[in-house]
């Protein structure tokens, strides 16, 4: 009797020290890292606190400095662009806001045989404007057709009240450089078409890309569409851009043909150069005799700021006030009067050169 006892107590301690044994490495194994993990990312311990970023299409405080000849203005029609914005910090474990424009799918292309937009009833001019300049007898009221030219920065544009307040035409932001979509673009560019606008797209020249791919990109993001107006090549200095290349005036001249000659085999358009003073002086006098200009000149008129040039639109103010809008827009006059304006808007925008007084 007393041997099976002694027996029975070895196993039974036995198994109590198995049990123990197997709990103490469960604990051990409750450590390590699970088998199911498929990511590396650290998870934090406690909550992110929420990271505030400006949104893109948050009206911007635009500095309006109006001189004697415009060079005081260190932007033009795309001075938004360039200017580089301090990125918001974020905690190491976030992962950073992607570009709003990344995120824009190019417009696909309409259809050729879509019905053309005419030009439809004037409508008079009817802005305020925060900086008034007075003009004299070469005011821009005294010319028939008014329009406007927009950027993301002009938010969420009422383009019903922007028109029904003088604006005839659009130009609208597209693009800059060989990889930035105005995030705004799409929506403008439809906006304004079905506000009976007509509407015409813009690029912004950057000096640190080839000429090539820069045509390519707009061409990629701009649709073809019939009645549009032609589309315009920004060209300006900008020291505030992450590119402060300043090529040779041959140089900028050639760059510009190659990125003209490929939009106009595009579109069937000859493009239209938008300029500012201070690059005109540098650059382009006396050159492109045969493409339309569209000239800033917000203190005196464009005869007096860029002698001897024809041209067909006249940014006049920066500081334009409309009910379509929050903040400033940008006014814009055509050069010439109504039956002009038809007959060139009517035919796509095509080949008309106006005198430059």
């Amino acid at each position: 009797m007393r041997l099976p006892g002694v027996i029975s107590f070895v196993i039974a301690s036995l198994c109590l020290a198995g049990c123990s044994s197997t709990s103490g490495m469960d604990a051990l194994d409750m450590q390590k890292p699970s088998n199911e993990t498929t990511s590396s990312v650290v998870r934090p311990s406690a909550p992110i606190a929420s990271v505030p970023v400006a949104r893109a299409n948050a009206p911007r405080k635009r500095i309006e400095v109006a001189s004697e000849d415009d060079t005081a203005r260190p932007f033009g029609l795309a001075e938004e662009e360039t200017v580089a914005f301090p990125a918001p910090e974020l905690p190491d474990s976030v992962e950073p806001p992607i570009e709003e424009a990344a995120l824009v799918s190019p417009p696909k292309l309409l259809s050729r045989a879509a019905p053309p937009m005419l030009a439809g009833p004037v409508t008079r001019y009817g802005f305020r404007d925060a900086k008034p300049i007075n003009f004299g007898r070469s005011s821009p009221r005294h010319l028939a057709v008014h329009g406007v030219d927009v950027s993301r920065w002009q938010g969420d544009v009422n383009w019903e009240k922007l028109r029904a307040q003088g604006a005839n035409f659009a130009y609208i932001k597209a693009t800059d450089g060989g990889d930035h979509l105005d995030p705004m673009f799409t929506r403008n560019w439809r906006g304004a078409g079905a506000a009976g606008l007509k509407r015409g797209a813009y690029h912004f020249f950057y000096w640190c890309r080839t000429a090539g791919e820069q045509a390519d990109w707009f061409i990629r993001n701009v649709p073809k569409v019939e009645g549009a107006l032609p589309p315009v090549i920004d060209v300006e200095w900008n020291g505030d851009s992450s590119c402060q290349r300043r090529p040779s005036r041959e140089k900028v001249l050639e760059k510009m043909q190659v990125f003209m000659d490929k939009l106009e085999r595009h579109y069937g358009q000859r493009p239209i150069i938008y300029t500012a003073p201070d690059f005109y002086r540098d650059n382009l006098q006396g050159a492109f005799p045969d493409y339309p200009f569209w000239l800033r000149a917000v203190a005196r008129h464009p005869s007096k700021v860029y002698p001897d040039r024809k041209w067909l639109f006249w940014q006049y103010s920066g500081s334009g006030l409309s009910h379509g809008v929050t903040g400033r827009i940008d006014l814009n006059v055509f050069h010439g009067d109504e039956r002009q304006w038809r007959a060139w808007a009517g035919g796509g925008g095509r080949q008309m050169m106006a005198d430059s007084d």
